[in-house]
């Protein structure tokens, strides 16, 4: 559309030029062309304009492929930063927030790093639990943990990365006696 209004832009100057005489003169930087006379100026006799010949065609760029808004935000709200969860076996709850909504329908997942140790098991959820056996396999023997989520496309790129969240496990132990009020 763009390319037609320019057409007609320079149909329509041209046209108007072409009613009226042009005038060429010349000066250090080169052609300066007038529609009026000036001292040392000439007269162009330009060609008429062929009213009868076609328009040139018109470009038409296809139509962009639908490009995926990027992934602006991704955290973690649960477990909190610096927040302690209590679990005697190692399944603790996760919470996702991210902006926009995860395209899981086209193949978009998360993957949870625990301790800096991706999880085999990729999620399509914003709210799931880390089994106890994950918790074994990538937990390391320490009060303190570290959870990271990332996005991961179909294609295997890393998408976004949400920033790690350190929190602290408590188990109850038998060395500790119970209180009793």
């Amino acid at each position: 559309m763009k390319t037609i209004h320019c057409f007609l832009l320079a149909l329509l100057f041209s046209a108007t030029t072409a009613a009226q005489p042009v005038y060429e003169t010349r000066d250090d930087d080169g052609p300066v062309f007038s529609d009026l006379p000036s001292e040392g100026s000439r007269e162009m006799v330009l060609p008429p304009i062929d009213a009868s010949s076609p328009l040139p065609a018109a470009t038409v760029q296809p139509a962009a492929a639908a490009v995926a808004v990027p992934y602006q935000a991704l955290s973690i709200s649960e477990p909190e930063s610096g927040g302690t969860v209590h679990s005697n076996t190692g399944q603790i709850p996760v919470r996702v927030s991210i902006t926009p909504a995860l395209r899981a329908a086209q193949g978009d997942v998360l993957v949870v790093s625990l301790d800096k140790t991706a999880l085999p098991t990729t999620r399509s959820t914003l709210q799931f639990d880390v089994s106890a056996a994950e918790w074994q396999l990538a937990a390391v023997d320490s009060v303190e943990h570290q959870l990271q989520v990332s996005v991961i496309a179909l294609s295997g790129k890393v998408l976004i990365t949400s920033a790690p969240v350190r929190f602290y496990v408590h188990r109850a132990s038998q060395l500790t006696p119970a209180r009793r009020e």
